[in-house]
C-alpha cells in the first residue's frame, strides 16, 4: 500500500511539474515573448522588401557615369483581392483595359504553375515613375490585395559607353533553379540582375545587400506605420561604388569619330593596363535598355544586322593584317633569323611570292620595312624564322611560343564578360591538311603579313602595341581602377613578361617612329612635331567585302602614355581612316584638344559614313 501511495505522489509532483512547465511557457508567450505576438499578427502587417541602391560608377577622373532612379513596383497578394473598379485602376496606371486582362491572365498562369502563391506579394506592374506612383498612390485604398513598393533603376548620366556598362535585366526561371551550376539564393523572382558589361562582372560588388521592412496596415490595405516602431526592420544595405579606368571625355571623342561605322577603339595606358577608352561601333544609348519600354528597345537592337548588342573590342575577331608585321620584325631579331641590318630585295609590286603594295628602294632593312609596310621583307623574314629549326615543325613551333607569349590566341582575361580569344593555329592544324612534311614556310606565308588563319581581336591589337610601348610585358587589360577607394585584384597588377628582350623590341620601335617621321613612312601625314608617335597602318584583306582599315600606335615614345588599336570595317587602307582616328584621339588624350591643322581631318572622320542609310547614327555633341 506504501509503494502506491509513493507511486502516486511521484505521477501528482510530475503532473504539477507539467502543468507549471506550460503555465510558465504560456506566460512567456502572451507576456514577455513578442515573436509570438509577432507571427499572430501577421494579417495585420506586410512585409516590403527593401531593395539596396546599386553602387554608383565613376569615370578615372571622378566624373559619375552611372546613378539611380526611384520607380514603384505595384505588388498584388491575390487572396486578398476584392472586386474593384477596374477603369479608376486602369486609369490611375495609364493602361488600358487589355493590358489590365493580360495582367490577370499571366497572374493566374504563374499561380498554376507555382512561380507565385496566392497568399504572398509578387509584381504585378513594373516600374511606375514617380508621376504614376503619385496618382496611383492617391487611389491605393480602393484597391484591396494592392501595394507598391520602391526600387531603383540605372540612369546613365552620359549615352555613351553601353558596351563597357553593359545592361540589368530581371533574373530568368533557370537563375532561380537550385540546380542550375551558377544558382545564387539570394535572387527571387522580380528580382535585377547584371547581365553584360561590369553590371555583370561585378554583379556582387554593386548589387549591395536587400532588407526588410514590417508595416502596420488597415483593413483596406493602408499603410499605418512601422510595425512594433520598427524594431524588426533590417535595412537594405547600398551596393559599393566603381572607379572605373575609363576617361569618359576620351571615350566620348571615340564613339563621335566612329559613328556611322563598324569597328572598334580599345585605348590602354601601357604602364598599369588601365582601358582609357574602348569603342564598339554601332553603339546604342545605355538608357534605352531601362525603364518599362527596354522589352521593345532589346527586341530592335538584338534585330539589327549590324549587331551593335554585340562588343566588337571582344567579340570580333580579325585578321590583324600588317599591324601584325611589328610581331614577326622582333621575333626575327630574338631567334637571330634577322638582324636590324640584315636586307632583302623588293622589286616593287610584281615581287613573289608575296606581292609588295608599296614603291620603296630595294633592298630594304628591317627599319625601313617597317617605315613602309614591306610585304617582301617580312615574308622573307618568316621564312627565315620557320626555315632556321632542324625542320619546318620545330621552327613553326619557336614562332608560335613567341606568338602566344604577347597574349594572342588566348583571352587576356579582361574584366568584362564574353571576351574571345581569336586564334593562333597550331602546328598541327598545317599538319592535318598537308600532313607532317608536307608544308613549310611558303605554304603558310599568309601568316608573314597577319592574314590567313590568324585572327586577333581588338583589345589584342591594343595589348599588342602597349607590350611595345612596355619594351616587351604587359598587364591584363582592365577597366576597373577601384572599388570603394579600395585597390583592384592583384591579377590586374602583375606584369605578364613575353618571350622577346626589351632590346629586339627597341630596334621595331626605331621603325615604328618612321611610320610617322620617315620621308615615306604610312602615316607621316599625322604627325605631330610636339608629340613623338609610333605606329603601324594595316589594310586587312576581306573576303566579304572592302578591305578593313587598321591602325595601332603608343605616345609618346619614352614613358608612353597611351597604347591604342583601332579598325573601321568595309574602309580600305589603313592610313585613310583608322590611322587618323588613333593619332586624334592621341592628342585628344595628351593635350586636352584636336590641333587646328588637324580639323579638317576631324571633319572628314565625323562626315564618313560606311554603314547603309537607315542605320546612321545620330551626332554626337562634344562633353566638355
Amino acid at each position: 500500500m506504501g509503494s502506491i501511495n509513493r507511486r502516486a505522489l511521484v505521477i501528482g509532483i510530475v503532473v504539477i511539474l507539467i502543468a507549471i512547465s506550460f503555465a510558465s511557457k504560456l506566460f512567456m508567450i502572451q507576456v514577455y515573448d513578442q515573436s509570438y505576438k509577432f507571427s499572430a499578427e501577421n494579417n495585420a502587417r506586410r512585409n516590403v522588401i527593401q531593395y539596396p541602391s546599386r553602387g554608383l560608377i565613376y569615370d578615372r577622373n571622378g566624373k559619375l557615369l552611372v546613378s539611380n532612379q526611384a520607380v514603384y513596383d505595384v505588388m498584388i497578394v491575390p487572396r486578398d483581392v476584392v472586386s474593384f473598379d477596374s477603369t479608376d485602376f486602369c486609369l490611375s496606371l495609364g493602361i488600358s483595359h487589355d493590358e489590365l486582362r493580360a495582367m490577370f491572365v499571366e497572374m493566374r498562369k504563374n499561380i498554376r504553375s507555382r512561380e507565385i502563391s496566392t497568399y504572398k506579394p509578387s509584381v504585378f506592374f513594373k516600374q511606375m515613375s514617380v508621376a504614376q506612383y503619385g496618382r496611383f498612390q492617391e487611389k491605393l485604398h480602393k484597391f484591396k490585395g494592392f501595394f507598391v513598393q520602391r526600387r531603383t533603376i540605372r540612369k546613365y548620366e552620359y549615352p555613351i559607353a553601353a558596351h563597357i556598362f553593359g545592361y540589368i535585366g530581371e533574373v530568368d526561371k533557370k537563375q532561380l533553379d537550385p540546380e542550375y551550376k551558377h544558382f545564387d539564393p539570394y535572387y527571387s523572382k522580380g528580382d535585377y540582375i547584371g547581365i553584360s558589361g561590369i553590371e555583370s562582372t561585378y554583379e556582387k560588388v554593386l548589387r549591395g545587400e536587400k532588407g526588410a521592412k514590417y508595416i502596420l496596415v488597415d483593413v483596406h490595405g493602408r499603410e499605418k506605420g512601422n510595425y512594433n516602431h520598427g524594431e524588426y526592420n533590417i535595412p537594405a544595405v547600398a551596393g559599393k561604388n566603381i572607379k572605373l579606368s575609363i576617361d569618359i571625355t576620351i571615350q566620348e571623342y571615340g564613339e563621335r569619330l566612329m559613328q556611322n561605322k563598324i569597328g572598334s577603339i580599345v585605348a590602354i595606358e601601357p604602364s598599369t593596363g588601365e582601358i582609357l577608352a574602348f569603342v564598339s561601333a554601332p553603339y546604342y544609348d545605355p538608357n534605352s535598355l531601362v525603364g518599362r519600354g527596354r522589352g521593345e528597345e532589346f527586341k530592335a537592337l538584338a534585330q539589327n544586322k549590324y549587331k551593335p548588342l554585340n562588343n566588337r573590342g571582344l567579340q570580333g575577331t580579325y585578321s590583324p593584317g600588317s599591324s601584325f608585321k611589328l610581331v614577326n620584325g622582333v621575333i626575327g631579331l630574338q631567334t637571330k633569323a634577322i638582324t636590324p641590318q640584315t636586307r632583302f630585295s623588293c622589286n616593287g609590286p610584281s615581287t613573289a611570292p608575296i606581292k609588295c603594295t608599296h614603291h620603296h628602294r630595294s633592298p630594304i632593312e628591317l627599319l625601313g620595312a617597317v617605315e613602309t609596310s614591306c610585304n617582301p621583307f617580312f615574308y622573307n623574314t618568316f621564312r627565315e624564322i620557320i626555315e632556321k629549326g632542324v625542320n619546318t615543325r620545330e621552327g613553326y613551333q619557336t614562332w608560335y611560343n613567341h606568338v602566344k607569349s604577347m597574349g594572342f590566341g588566348d583571352q587576356l582575361g579582361i574584366d568584362l564578360p564574353y571576351e574571345k580569344g581569336g586564334n593562333v593555329p597550331k602546328k598541327e592544324y598545317y599538319d592535318k591538311y598537308y600532313g607532317m612534311k608536307g608544308w613549310r614556310a611558303l605554304t603558310i606565308r599568309s601568316l608573314a603579313i597577319g592574314q590567313g588563319e590568324l585572327t586577333v581581336t581588338p583589345l589584342q591589337m591594343a595589348n599588342e602595341v602597349s607590350i611595345f610601348a612596355n619594351r616587351g610585358f604587359y598587364f591584363t587589360p582592365h577597366v576597373v581602377k577601384a572599388i570603394d577607394g579600395q585597390p583592384i585584384d592583384e591579377r590586374y597588377t602583375q606584369k605578364h613578361y613575353t618571350t622577346m628582350s626589351a632590346d629586339n623590341f627597341e630596334e621595331v620601335i626605331k621603325g615604328m617612329a618612321r611610320v610617322f617621321d620617315g620621308d615615306i613612312g604610312t602615316a607621316r601625314l599625322f604627325k605631330n612635331d610636339s608629340i613623338s608617335m609610333c605606329g603601324k597602318t594595316g589594310t586587312v584583306q576581306n573576303p566579304f567585302g572592302e578591305d578593313h582599315s587598321v591602325f595601332i600606335a603608343f605616345a609618346p615614345r619614352i614613358n608612353p602614355k597611351i597604347a591604342i588599336g583601332v579598325i573601321v570595317e568595309n574602309a580600305g587602307y589603313g592610313s585613310t581612316w583608322a590611322a587618323p582616328i588613333a593619332t586624334l584621339l592621341i592628342e585628344k588624350y595628351l593635350t586636352g584638344e584636336v590641333p587646328a591643322r588637324r580639323k579638317a581631318y576631324e571633319e572628314k572622320l565625323l562626315n564618313a559614313n560606311f554603314t547603309p542609310k537607315e542605320t546612321e547614327q545620330p551626332k554626337k555633341e562634344l562633353i566638355h
